[in-house]
């Protein structure tokens, strides 16, 4: 009974470490595609940035696509992305704003802290489990 909670418990520093390497590279390829398409700007739906072949405004091939989603969950957390200015739809106003969180799947379980990025590309942290804008850099 023991060794359940010492399992979890050593597991969620790891669930931290690749939960802050996704959000880096999650923000890379959003980076990268509001560069690459300056139309669209940020998108508004991860699924923009989704495997393609040749790259479009539609699939750009910058995100796996079980990553691709604008809500998935992996190791240990619930990711969810969301577009907060503009339109990032390619055709009406570029996406200028967003926002994205990762939350532990179970608190105190699957990890800790939660965190937070948005467009200053400063990804944010917090123990309580639920990070936002104004929680200490990590």
């Amino acid at each position: 009974s023991i060794a359940i909670p010492n399992y979890f418990r050593s597991k969620m520093p790891a669930n931290e470490a690749a939960t802050v390497n996704n959000l880096r590279g999650m923000t890379t390829s959003l980076t990268v595609y509001a560069l690459t398409f300056k139309e669209c700007g940020y998108p508004d739906s991860l699924t923009k940035l989704k495997p393609g072949s040749p790259p479009t405004n539609a699939a750009a091939n910058l995100l796996e696509a079980g990553m691709a989603q604008d809500a998935f969950y992996r190791t240990g957390y619930n990711y969810s992305y969301r577009l907060l200015g503009g339109v990032g739809d390619c055709t009406g106003a570029p996406g200028n704003d967003f926002e994205i969180e990762a939350k532990p799947a179970i608190h105190g379980r699957t990890g800790m802290r939660g965190f937070y990025v948005n467009t200053t590309l400063v990804i944010r942290g917090d123990a309580d489990g639920d990070a936002e804008p104004n929680s200490p850099p990590i």
